[in-house]
């Protein structure tokens, strides 16, 4: 029999914690990509403005950027049965918090934080990597993230149809807080149905973390600028929320969080150094070396694969109501 092939009809072993896992990332992303195709039910319902809606779209992916690379360390931490339970429960509390918020403001803060839950993506790769041998991980990890990327459409699919028939102009509340307990019900689930390994194997941990080792004082450089664009994408929220666009904040306000990111990239630029410094002193063996150009490659190339797929599919929806005129919950279903 050919080592490669799975047999996902099985509900044991490591094709037990495939589906279990495929699934947890499939929560994920109908909470947080519900909101697209939820825009126009909020617009119309909290009488917001084309800008404050963009806004809240914006709000909803910025927090992900670097989420995902923190999480990343708390998996390799703390390995991805914890992260992955927690990711879900305070995820579904958030939205929840945020589907029966009033205020702009309010909705605006929670959700920017809700866009930690979109970092599940990284807890689950490390999980199946955990699960699966070598000849298998490819298919493996290809089944988790493509069934798992389905939450988008699983959203689109679901939470229009609710909002447009429960609750009237607080439909797209419950709609929002059903998806939700969905999820916080399934992440204390989780955290008791599944292990970090297989029985008998060890969950290995880093001796450092905080950054990635780099094998050469070119790469050193490399990995520091490639930190450059999260901030300066960050550093855009201040300003469209700062009193020249949004004006949801002072300008107080938006130069304190300017300081903030500036106090932050320094900081992770000094632990890179830290912890990379040593090749600069003592080369690597050739053996032990490698390239990471591959990882800004990769980085690139995800950026305008899974980025394009976010900015699409975050306002698809409310254009084709805005312009077309499309009932929103076919705009909902169009978009997804």
């Amino acid at each position: 029999m050919n080592e490669a092939k799975l047999n996902l009809f099985s509900f044991s072993g490591k094709i037990r914690i495939l589906h279990l896992t495929w699934f947890a990332f499939f929560l994920t992303f109908v909470v947080w990509l519900g909101l697209g195709p939820m825009m126009p039910f909020i617009k119309e319902a909290l009488q917001l403005t084309d800008q404050q809606a963009k806004v809240l779209l914006i709000l909803n992916v910025a927090m992900t950027i670097p989420a995902r690379i923190v999480v990343g360390m708390l998996v390799d931490s703390y390995g991805p049965r914890i992260l992955f339970s927690a990711i879900l429960v305070l995820g579904g509390i958030v939205s929840i918090l945020f589907a029966w918020a009033d205020r702009y403001e309010t909705l605006a803060l929670l959700r920017f934080l809700s866009g930690f839950i979109g970092a599940g993506f990284v807890v689950g790769i490390r999980m199946i990597g955990e699960w699966f041998p070598a000849k298998q991980t490819g298919i493996a990890q290809g089944i988790y993230a493509g069934w798992g990327n389905f939450g988008s459409a699983g959203a689109a699919l679901t939470l229009p149809v609710i909002a447009a028939n429960f609750g009237g102009s607080d439909g797209w509340r419950w709609a929002f807080t059903a998806a939700s307990a969905v999820a916080i019900a399934y992440g204390l689930f989780y955290y008791t149905a599944v292990r970090n390994t297989p029985k008998g194997s060890t969950y290995f941990k880093p001796k450092k973390s905080g950054a990635m080792e780099v094998t050469s004082g070119g790469d050193l450089l490399l990995y520091i600028l490639m930190n450059v664009p999260l901030y300066l994408a960050l550093a855009l929220l201040p300003w469209k929320l700062s009193p020249a666009k949004m004006g949801l904040i002072d300008w107080a306000a938006a130069d304190l969080i300017y300081g903030v990111l500036a106090a932050i990239f320094a900081v992770q630029s000094w632990k890179v150094w830290h912890m990379n410094a040593h090749v600069l002193k003592e080369p690597v063996p050739e053996l032990h070396r490698y390239k990471f150009k591959q990882v800004a490659i990769l980085d690139w190339a995800y950026l305008v694969t899974f980025g394009t797929e976010l900015a699409v599919v975050s306002m698809l929806a409310m254009f084709y109501v805005d312009w077309f005129g499309i009932p929103k919950v076919t705009a909902a279903l169009l978009a997804g």
